[in-house]
């Protein structure tokens, strides 16, 4: 199997479209038609990470956190991303990195922690815009069912929970067929009019080029009559965060003790106490501070996220419980969330998750 297999199944399941700006996911070091004897699915890179591969004969890690954020200028070992990127490179390991891509998706991490809380019934706490567009194509009534099942499979037609959506109208389309064609219908230099269905569309931009190509492939015309609208709409399946339902609600005092025990936690930091029931709840793994007023407008109880400031905790004032669950701990699930995307499509591939423990932070 090659590198370019595995990036497929990973950027289908969370595109890398759906990246913050400043990151660097997708596949660092490396040529994507290498064939891969074992992967290692790891949080960070480390050397240890690194010889752990090594060890076991892994020419690919897959890591949630990029070893290279910022370009490299040289490559003289003056700082450790720079040494990383020189041993994995010498010793002909690729390195993937699946990050905001991750998080962002309505799938990702944030659902993960979500599930290990029971909470339910979840949507993205602050959508993602510019992620959508919309097709407008015409053709003959008699074809249009063929053309739009074929663009519902391509991966249109998804507004929330429902598919196979669409919106369609019957009218009169008008050409004239030159010498140098071939009319699916009509004859050569006559004006012909045909019952035409106008089919429209939503779908993520991402795929608009494979979206295209399956519209081409089963559209019945020599010239295919196609327009490409950007929207300002929400995207529902991809964002920063997610809000849902505890049901049954808990107290403060549960819910802290069972945030504690689910993501294995030997402490707590959170603001202070509003006395009331916890039954919203809004996360974001790793830093999540930018997020704090989504989730006040969102009307959670409660916001577990990381790397909270001091200051930060103030911006509770009262309305919410901030909870900081630190960095490392939200966001160790990263490695069995990869694990579990890959062994489904690859059962019988050797996949290992990295027994390395990245967390730099110690406590005494």
């Amino acid at each position: 199997m090659t590198i370019r297999e595995i990036k497929q199944v990973l950027e289908q399941y969370a595109p890398l479209e759906l990246q913050e700006a400043y990151d660097n996911a997708g596949l660092i070091i490396g040529n994507p038609d290498t064939e891969i004897s074992n992967v290692l699915i790891s949080l960070d890179i480390t050397n240890e990470v690194l010889d752990e591969a090594l060890q076991n004969d892994c020419n690919l890690v897959i890591s949630h956190h990029p070893l290279i954020f910022k370009g490299l200028k040289r490559l003289v070992g003056e700082d450790s991303v720079q040494l990383l990127t020189v041993k994995a490179i010498q010793n002909h390991i690729a390195i993937y990195a699946m990050h905001t891509n991750l998080d962002n998706s309505i799938n990702g991490l944030n659902a993960w922690v979500c599930d290990l809380m029971g909470i339910k019934n979840c949507r993205i706490l602050s959508p993602g815009k510019g992620l959508l567009s919309k097709l407008v194509t015409f053709c003959p009534v008699d074809q249009s069912d063929r053309v739009r099942q074929a663009l519902f499979e391509a991966g249109a037609g998804h507004i929330g929970n429902y598919d196979c959506c669409s919106y369609n109208l019957t009218g009169q389309g008008t050409f004239r067929a030159s010498e140098n064609t071939n009319p699916f219908v009509g004859e050569k230099n006559v004006v012909h009019v045909e019952p035409e269905s106008r089919i429209e569309v939503i779908f993520p931009r991402f795929i608009e080029h494979q979206l295209v190509s399956a519209l081409l492939q089963n559209h019945p015309y020599e010239e295919v009559a196609y327009d490409i609208y950007p929207l300002s709409n929400n995207a529902g399946f991809a964002g920063n965060g997610v809000v849902g339902e505890l049901d049954p609600a808990m107290t403060e005092a549960q819910f802290l003790e069972k945030v504690k025990k689910q993501m294995g936690l030997p402490y707590l930091r959170h603001s202070e106490l509003c006395g009331k029931k916890i039954s919203r709840v809004a996360v974001c793994t790793g830093s999540g501070a930018f997020l704090i007023p989504e989730a006040k407008k969102s009307g959670a109880d409660a916001f577990l996220t990381a790397d909270l400031k001091y200051h930060e905790f103030f911006d509770a004032n009262g309305q919410l419980i901030l909870a900081d669950i630190g960095h490392y701990e939200s966001e160790r699930f990263a490695k069995d969330l990869i694990y579990g995307i890959l062994i489904k499509k690859f059962p019988n591939f050797a996949f290992l998750i990295s027994k390395i423990n990245t967390n730099p932070i110690h406590y005494y």
